[in-house]
C-alpha cells in the first residue's frame, strides 16, 4: 500500500536535491526577508535635507538664527561618535527660493525664524507633508534645539500638502505592486510556459526572431500590467479618498503607469529568459519582488533606510514609479518634477529590453 506513495516521493526529492539552485533559494529567501525588510522598515532617520532662512528685513542675522542654524546641521542619531546625522541643513538667502526647492521636492522642510530677536515672534516650520515619518522627526528636532539654546519662540507648522494618511502614503505604492504581480505572472510565466512547451524552441517551431518573441512578450506583458495599475489606481482613490487636480494629472499619471509597466515587464522577461522551469525561477522572482518592493520606499520612506541598503534604488524601477506617483498624486507636481523618475525608467526599459534580446536561450535543452 505503501510502495507507491514511497516512489513518488523518492523521485521528487531527488529532483529536489539534483537542483543545488532550489535549495539554496529555499535558504536563502528566508534570511533575505530577515536583513532587508527587518531594515528597510522601522529605520533610523538620517542626513534629512532641511533649509533655513531668515525673514527679511532686516538683513543681519540674528544670534537665535545662527546658533540654530549650526545646531540643527550637528544633530546626530545617538551618542556614539560615528552616529550619522539627522538633518542636512541648507542655509537660503531667500524664503521664497526655499519654498521653492520645498515644492519641488528638494528639502523636506524650511525653517524660517524670525529677525527680530524677541521671544514672541514665530519660528515658523513648512513641512512635506506627503509622508507621516519625516515632519514629526523635524519638528521635534527643532523644538528640542531652541529648548537647548533657551528660546522661548513658539512653532508654527504648515504642512503644504495638508494630513496624509498612512494609507493614502502606502496606496500609490500598491499601484506599482499591481504591475510587478502581474507582469511576473502574465510575462515571466507565460514565457516559461511557451519553452517548456516548445514553443520556441527552434526555427522549424518558430520560425521569427528572437527579437520578435521578447518584443512581443514585452509588449503583451505591458498591456497586461497597464491594465491591472490603472484598476489598482481607480481602487486606490477610491479607498484612500485622494483626488486629482487636473486632467492633465490624470493623464501623466497614466504616463507613469504605462512607462513603469514597461519598464517592469521588461526586467521581468529578460530575467525569465534565462530560466527553462517555473520550479526555478517561482523563487527567484518571489525573491526580487521582496527585494525591491521593500526598497522601492512604498513601505517606509527610502530616507529611513540604512545607507547599505538605500543604493539599491538607484538600479530599482519600482522606486522611481512610487517616486513619480506620489509627486503627481500626493503633492500636485508636475513633469519638470518627475522627468528624472521618467528618464531613470526608460533607460532601465531599453537595458532591460536589450539583455533579454541578447541573452534569450533557444536550444533545447
Amino acid at each position: 500500500m505503501l510502495r507507491g506513495p514511497r516512489a513518488i516521493f523518492k523521485r521528487d526529492f531527488k529532483k529536489f536535491l539534483s537542483n543545488p539552485f532550489i535549495i539554496v533559494s529555499t535558504l536563502l529567501i528566508p534570511v533575505m526577508y530577515l536583513i532587508v525588510f527587518g531594515s528597510a522598515i522601522g529605520g533610523t532617520l538620517s542626513h534629512v535635507p532641511v533649509g533655513v532662512v531668515q525673514e527679511a528685513p532686516p538683513y543681519n542675522d540674528t544670534p537665535l538664527f545662527t546658533s540654530a542654524a549650526y545646531q540643527l546641521n550637528h544633530i546626530s542619531q545617538g551618542n556614539q561618535n560615528d552616529a550619522e546625522k539627522l538633518l542636512d541643513v541648507t542655509v537660503y538667502p531667500d524664503e521664497a527660493q526655499a519654498k521653492q526647492d520645498l515644492e519641488n521636492g528638494k528639502i523636506s522642510a524650511v525653517i524660517v525664524f524670525p529677525s527680530s530677536v524677541s521671544s514672541d515672534n514665530a519660528v515658523r516650520l513648512y513641512v512635506d507633508s506627503s509622508d507621516s515619518t519625516t515632519p514629526p522627526m523635524i519638528e521635534a528636532a527643532l523644538n528640542g534645539v531652541l529648548l537647548a539654546l533657551g528660546a522661548s519662540n513658539p512653532v508654527t507648522v504648515d504642512k503644504i500638502y495638508g494630513d496624509i494618511t498612512y494609507i493614502q502614503f502606502f496606496g500609490v505604492g500598491v499601484i506599482v505592486m499591481a504591475i510587478f504581480t502581474s507582469t511576473s505572472f502574465g510575462g515571466g510565466i507565460a514565457l516559461i510556459k511557451d519553452r517548456e512547451n516548445g514553443i520556441h524552441e527552434g526555427y522549424l517551431v518558430t520560425p521569427v526572431k528572437r527579437s520578435s518573441i521578447i518584443l512581443g512578450i514585452i509588449s503583451s506583458g505591458t498591456v497586461r500590467a497597464f491594465i491591472a495599475g490603472f484598476v489598482i489606481f481607480w481602487i486606490d482613490l477610491m479607498i484612500t479618498g485622494l483626488t486629482l487636480q487636473s486632467f492633465q494629472d490624470f493623464v501623466l499619471v497614466l504616463v507613469v503607469i504605462l512607462i513603469v509597466s514597461i519598464g517592469v515587464t521588461s526586467f521581468v522577461v529578460s530575467f525569465a529568459s534565462r530560466f527553462s522551469s517555473q520550479q526555478e525561477y517561482g523563487p527567484v522572482i518571489a525573491f526580487f519582488n521582496l527585494i525591491l518592493f521593500m526598497t522601492s520606499g512604498a513601505f517606509y520612506p527610502v530616507i529611513c533606510m540604512p545607507g547599505w541598503l538605500r543604493w539599491i534604488t538607484v538600479i530599482n524601477p519600482e522606486f522611481y514609479g512610487i517616486s513619480a506617483l506620489r509627486s503627481i498624486i500626493l503633492r500636485n507636481q508636475g513633469i519638470g518634477v518627475i522627468w528624472m523618475d521618467l528618464v531613470a525608467l526608460m533607460i532601465f526599459s531599453s537595458m532591460m529590453i536589450l539583455i533579454g534580446i541578447l541573452t534569450f536561450r533557444r536550444t533545447l535543452e
